[in-house]
Parts: C-alpha cells; sequence; structure tokens
C-alpha cells in the first residue's frame, strides 16, 4: 500500500503503531495535506488524531476493518476504506476529501 501510494504521488510519512506516536509526527510535520488513519493503533482508538488533524483542517479518511455502526456518530462522516484496502480507493477518497475542501 505505501508504495502504490507514492507511486501515486504521496509522501509518505508513516506508519505509526500509537496515537502518541501519529500526534508527534502531525506536529513535527507542519505541511501533511491528507491522512489515512486506522480506527484501533495496537489497542488505542485514533479519534484524538482525528482531531487533531480536524482543527488542522487536514482531511483524512479511516483504513479500518470497523463496520460504520463501530464508528462513533461524530465521526461517522468521514470516508472509510474496509481492511483490506484497495490503494486506488484509498486515492480516490483522498482526492475527494481534497474536492470537498
Amino acid at each position: 500500500m505505501l508504495e502504490a501510494l507514492e507511486d501515486a504521488g504521496a509522501t509518505v510519512l508513516g506508519p505509526v503503531s500509537s496515537v502518541t506516536e501519529a500526534l508527534s509526527l502531525l506536529d513535527g510535520a507542519p505541511d501533511v495535506n491528507s491522512a489515512i488513519l486506522d480506527i484501533n493503533l495496537n489497542g488505542e482508538m485514533v479519534y484524538p488524531v482525528a482531531d487533531a488533524l480536524t482543527a488542522r483542517g487536514i482531511p483524512f479518511i479511516f483504513a479500518t476493518g470497523y463496520d460504520e455502526a463501530a464508528v462513533p456518530t461524530a465521526w461517522r462522516h468521514v470516508m472509510r476504506c474496509e481492511k483490506p484496502v484497495n490503494a486506488a480507493a484509498v486515492t480516490r477518497a483522498l482526492h475527494a476529501g481534497h474536492d470537498a475542501q
């Protein structure tokens, strides 16, 4: 998946395996223009990262095995790509997020 994103022109900053790592990476990378979040990072829910991205106006999608019913109501508007994810679907979803901004 990483290689497919890079082939599509993305500069990939992750992956990371915890909310703390994700927030640190986000803080250290001022030019982030979109993100792909797994909802569960080693038992931690990723919603604090979603909050941080939203506060910065950065579009993101969830790449997850969770179905829509498992996503809190506040985050159900975020596009989900279900695992196993297809790199082309993720790329389309990220572009759609930018077009909506």
